[in-house]
């Protein structure tokens, strides 16, 4: 599910987190997850609400960890975080040994996971968002300046809502700066001098931030799938219409490559169906879904490598059927929503004047036509509260410790913002750049050249040279 001024962070005073401590983590079963198992542990850490504050209202931080069982291997913990934000992260670890994590990767670590701050089993934010404005999603595609009113208006309640909720005076603090702050308490709490880390989608982001702020406690810093060194801004936002346009092509040639599924025999004819069925499903709904919801619901199966579910769905919706509903409802939806709304709002300052989306959804529309009206779209963060913070800048210093790896044809983190955050961190980066489609590089798809480069640096500290996996390699 997806949702939807620079400076540096030196300006705000902050408290550092102290120094490595002795281990005083007590493990204990973990809350019920998808991936239950009795070799993750859990425990809760508490943590400052305001780090400028550092005595003053605490929060919980739900931690887990997949402890390394090589003692003669391991040499320390490894971080992760999969995207969002808004995910919870504590069955993580076990969600990437069940994609085949290599063994020697889960003995050189202990493989941590948290749900971050505002999420899940940690201190969670809520925006009392109704199933009503749950369902109208956070990239409806504007048909004209109209629509942009219209959903300034809901953006704009959602906004008080959140605002004026139970955890109101907890939203300002859930920002990305804030859980890499939390990051270096979970260091602390471990007792290692350094971590490691493998963030996915957003997570790049934050793992960016931790390494920017904590440069000399960051050991190997992988970032999967990558957002461009301004985080979840407005310009990663309108960055969805970029990336289906790059994505798209390889559904059309897979569509036109199935005549079984009736969406056209060449790809110009299933890119006419994609706009064809838009239009259809505005007219006449099946079951909900309009052609907004077949725009976003389009965007989100082309984050998969296999684009036979997306065909069959829309083969159903051609002929008048609504896709089958997961097997297992998703829960925590309106939690997700809220705290994606604290840290995308949070984070950073975004236009206030409808005009200016107007203009947005209007150039959008035209550059970028299949999903470019919804992305460019107003949302939220327009009448959200300023920033309680400047935006952490990133850039080359640091220790050069930090391997990117990248799909040529990401939707959801286009190449084009990778290559702004490579740039960005100079020497400090290299990147592994993928011949192929889809979200997520490491482990979720096929590619054995850039699987093991990424497996060779978690275990060895080899790091590749900026460097070019073809398709199929």
């Amino acid at each position: 599910m997806l949702v939807t001024a620079i400076a540096v962070l030196g300006a705000t005073t902050v408290v550092p987190t102290a120094a490595a401590a002795p281990n005083t983590v007590d493990w204990g079963p973990c809350p019920a997850g998808a991936f239950p198992t009795p070799d993750l542990q859990c425990t809760t850490l508490k943590v400052p609400l305001d780090y400028r504050e550092p005595g003053g209202r605490t929060i919980d931080v739900a931690v887990s960890r997949l402890p390394s069982k090589n003692p003669q291997k391991r040499r320390g913990v490894l971080l992760t975080n999969p995207g969002g934000p808004g995910g919870g992260g504590l069955d993580y670890p076990q969600l990437l040994k069940y994609v085949k994590l290599p063994q020697e990767v889960l003995d050189t670590y202990d493989i941590i996971g948290f749900d971050p701050r505002g999420v899940a089993h940690s201190t969670p934010v809520t925006c009392d968002l109704t199933p009503e404005q749950i369902a109208v999603g956070n990239l409806p595609y504007a048909n004209g300046p109209a629509d942009v009113v219209k959903q300034a208006a809901l953006a704009k309640r959602e906004a008080a809502q959140c605002a004026g909720s139970k955890t109101g005076s907890l939203l300002p603090h859930v920002t990305t700066a804030n859980t890499a702050r939390d990051m270096d308490r979970i260091r602390t709490a471990l007792g290692e001098p350094k971590v490691s880390f493998l963030g996915a989608s957003y997570g790049t982001y934050l793992g960016a931030v931790y390494t920017t702020l904590f440069p000399e406690r960051s050991d190997r810093i992988v970032l999967d799938s990558n957002l461009g060194p301004g985080g979840y801004d407005i310009d990663a936002m309108r960055g969805f219409g970029r990336g289906m346009e790059d994505r798209f092509p390889d559904f059309a040639a897979f569509a036109a490559k199935h005549p079984e599924y009736g969406l056209g025999t060449t790809p110009a004819q299933v890119t006419a169906e994609f706009h064809e069925l838009a239009t259809r499903l505005d007219r006449t709904p099946i079951e909900g879904i309009t052609g907004s919801v077949f725009r976003g619901l389009t965007f989100e199966g082309l984050y998969s490598t296999d684009l036979t579910k997306l065909a069959e769905d829309w083969q159903g919706l051609d002929q008048g059927r609504a896709p089958k509903p997961p097997a297992e409802p998703v829960t925590g939806v309106e939690n997700l929503l809220a705290s994606r709304f604290a840290v995308i709002c949070g984070d950073s300052a975004w236009p206030r004047s409808i005009a200016s989306y107007q203009l947005d959804v209007a150039v959008d529309r035209v550059r970028y036509p299949l999903l470019g009206a919804a992305s460019a779209n107003i949302a939220a963060c327009a009448y959200w509260a300023p920033p309680a913070e400047p935006r952490v800048r990133i850039t080359g210093d640091g220790p050069a410790n930090v391997l990117m790896v990248q799909n040529q044809r990401d939707p959801g983190t286009p190449l084009s913002g990778a290559r702004k955050l490579r740039a960005a961190f100079g020497e400090r980066a290299r990147m592994i750049t993928i011949d192929q489609g889809g979200h997520g590089a490491y482990l979720f798809t096929p590619s054995k050249c850039g699987n093991a480069l990424v497996t060779e640096y978690l275990v060895s500290g080899k790091r590749p040279d900026d460097t070019f996996c073809a398709a199929g390699s």
